[in-house]
């Protein structure tokens, strides 16, 4: 079994509350991926990051039988990620390898060829917590607007204003302007 079940994700799990274990592995591999580059996000390193991708699967593996999925599966995964993620980072910062903002901000990454990047990355990393995490949110992870809402357990409007004072954040700042023109 792989990710190209072509069963949806609620047909997945109905599956697996009906104890198709297949159906966990298609949904593992569908969104293994997705799990370790927010993970990555949030720990800042890779060998934390796979660690929190274990546990999150983990966990939502717990939640079988009688998981009900009432939105996307990232909706529901998000703040078990992030959780999971900002805890391994307090450990590790406790141990005396605390990662700075940057790194916490940063994906996975190639080195950086575009002329830019690296100012547009800084920018974005001095935007204040609450708007950058919806900002990546919407536009790196892909989650629509009520997704975010849902995620973040926060109302709608909030969302939508967080973006937009966001943006306004990175489109006023000289070293990324030429991104909004």
């Amino acid at each position: 079994m792989s990710s190209s079940d072509p069963r949806t994700d609620e047909q997945l799990v109905d599956a697996l509350n009906g104890g198709d274990a297949a159906a966990f592995e298609a949904l593992y591999y569908r969104y293994r991926d997705w799990v370790a580059r927010l993970a990555q996000r949030f720990c800042g390193n890779e060998t934390d990051a796979l660690d929190v991708v274990q546990e999150t699967f983990l966990y939502f593996h717990r939640k079988f039988p009688g998981f009900v999925l009432s939105a996307r599966l990232t909706t529901f995964l998000y703040p078990v990620v992030k959780h999971l993620a900002l805890a391994a980072r307090r450990k590790r910062g406790r141990m005396g390898t605390d990662l700075g903002a940057a790194e916490l901000m940063a994906a996975p990454q190639a080195e950086a060829r575009e002329e830019g990047l690296e100012d547009l990355r800084a920018v974005v990393a001095a935007v204040p917590e609450i708007h950058r995490e919806v900002l990546l949110m919407r536009f790196v992870d892909e989650m629509s607007l009520e997704e975010i809402a849902k995620g973040l357990e926060i109302p709608l409007g909030t969302v939508k204003s967080r973006i937009h004072n966001g943006l306004k954040m990175l489109a006023e700042d000289e070293r990324t302007k030429r991104f909004f023109q």
